[in-house]
């Protein structure tokens, strides 16, 4: 499955890939704004990150940056199981952020978590990190009030998470959004 959004392709990562994936996820930055487990560092360990089969209901894609000298890879975003719940998450890599493409991702994939079925996504962000708040409420989550700890290898330990939320109801997406992002299978 594959999006365009206006500046953006969204898809599965590839073995051709892996340069610019090893580049990403050797970036302390981006490391420290995961949570949970920490991105591959090796290429054999990136390579197998990219081979291990995806569940269709919790996508995840690249955001690839398109432009008339190639695609230049911008972050990463995707849905995954969490509780009851399903958890869109995602990162930008240093020499992109604050220029809206986790936004403009972020849109295409919560209309994208609607016609998978899903009805409420949960994101989570590190309350040192201001600036994932700030898209996730320009996507329609709104802050649920509740904060907990969450492990962050690439933090080594536990540290504060702010839970967000988008009620995804009757086909209505979240801000009154509808589906405008073109789609390919």
């Amino acid at each position: 499955m594959f999006f365009r959004t206006e500046r953006l392709f969204l898809r599965p990562g590839w073995p051709e890939d892996l340069d610019d994936l090893l580049e990403a996820f050797n970036d302390e930055a981006i490391q420290r704004t995961i949570e949970v487990s920490a991105f591959p560092r090796t290429r054999e360990a990136v390579r197998e990150y990219l081979d291990r089969p995806r569940d269709p209901r919790f996508p995840h894609f690249f955001m690839y940056l398109r432009g008339a000298h190639g695609a230049k890879l911008v972050g990463g975003i995707g849905l995954g199981p969490f509780g009851k719940d399903v958890e869109v998450g995602y990162w930008i890599a240093s020499g992109y952020r604050g220029q809206g493409y986790a936004l403009e991702a972020l849109r295409a994939v919560v209309d994208q978590a609607w016609t998978l079925g899903h009805r409420r996504l949960v994101a989570k962000h590190f309350i040192d990190n201001d600036a994932s708040a700030r898209v996730l409420e320009a996507a329609g989550f709104h802050d649920a009030g509740e904060e907990s700890p969450r492990f962050s290898e690439g933090r080594g330990g536990e540290a504060l998470a702010r839970l967000y939320v988008a009620d995804l109801e009757k086909g209505k997406l979240p801000a009154g959004r509808s589906s405008d992002h073109a789609l390919s299978a």
